[in-house]
């Protein structure tokens, strides 16, 4: 079993009266893709200042590699690379004297860990460019290259495809699960796009108001999507098509134009369609309805926050 890279403990930071992080827990395995999903001002990027020590706690405890980060904090960034909203890069230099600066204020990285790294960001073609000249993509590219040069155990990534083209977006996938998955270095990374997580990671946390709501495995928030299947059969004569199956099938039906809507269990399509054929209903078209990964998570985010304010009412 992959062990834990980095540890986080009922860790919380308040700004004069305000919670920006409310007591989170959560733990990124050795080679894992973490993501921590939210909207805008959700606490992502303060934890993210927490975990790389740009931030102090108010409270609660952060690992990695088994080192506190306050209390052993030169042994704990020793294990950390990452980026904070935007990569620190001279542009007046070229990517490579970038690199080569940087390597200068650590002991030991040679000039093969710096082409090493290089090859692996893909910028072979370019290093040697000055940094002005760079797309966003590159920057980032070269910002993630310096994050590695110490070989780092853990990535850390706030918003790394914010601003970027489809394809760059692509790249940055590809090139992310390859340090991940091959390297085996552990990467957390903050988005408020469900869909690029949805294609990166492998374990979101969903962030809300400083509060972790849920941490789930990406074939988990799969599996409640699909739970949640309904079907659709567009009939002639709905409302009557819609007694038929609730009596039939005892089930709670929907009707939407000339379609009827109903909870999907396998064995319902042909005891429905069979129903509706008997009592003359005709039948146009069944198709199965899938609650998209967005909807999950705006249902997660609602339900979390209808219960937050149940609980301030009372």
């Amino acid at each position: 079993m992959a062990s834990f890279v980095l540890k986080v403990r009922n860790l919380t930071k308040i700004y004069g009266e305000r919670k920006a992080v409310d007591n989170i827990s959560f733990e990124v395995f050795q080679g894992e893709i973490f993501g921590f999903l939210g909207p805008n001002g959700a606490g992502k990027t303060t934890t993210l200042k927490i975990i790389t020590g740009l931030a102090k706690p108010t409270s609660g405890l952060v690992e990695v590699c088994g080192y506190n980060v306050v209390r052993k904090f030169e042994k704990a960034v020793n294990n950390i690379g990452g980026i904070i909203e935007n990569p620190e890069l001279y542009s007046y230099m070229s990517g490579i004297d970038n690199l080569k600066y940087y390597a200068s204020l650590y002991n030991g990285i040679t000039r093969a860990k710096i082409k090493e790294v290089i090859e692996l960001v893909g910028m072979q073609s370019r290093i040697k460019d000055k940094v002005k000249t760079y797309s966003l993509g590159m920057r980032q590219r070269v910002g993630i290259a310096q994050a590695l040069l110490h070989s780092p155990r853990l990535l850390v990534l706030d918003e790394p495809t914010n601003g970027l083209d489809p394809e760059g977006i692509q790249e940055m996938r590809g090139f992310l699960k390859k340090l991940a998955h091959e390297q085996k270095i552990s990467i957390i990374i903050s988005s408020h796009i469900l869909s690029e997580m949805e294609q990166l990671c492998d374990t979101i946390a969903i962030i809300d108001n400083g509060k972790i709501i849920e941490v789930k495995s990406l074939q988990e928030i799969k599996q409640t999507a699909e739970k949640s299947q309904k079907i659709s059969i567009r009939v002639d004569y709905p409302n009557y098509a819609g007694k038929i199956i609730m009596s039939k099938l005892n089930v709670e039906v929907q009707i939407a134009g000339n379609s009827i809507i109903f909870p999907l269990q396998d064995e319902n399509i042909p005891k429905a369609t069979s129903a509706l054929i008997a009592k003359g209903i005709s039948i146009y078209g069944v198709t199965t309805l899938t609650k998209s990964l967005e909807e999950v998570f705006m249902e997660i985010i609602e339900k979390h926050r209808n219960r937050s304010a149940s609980v301030a009412i009372f």
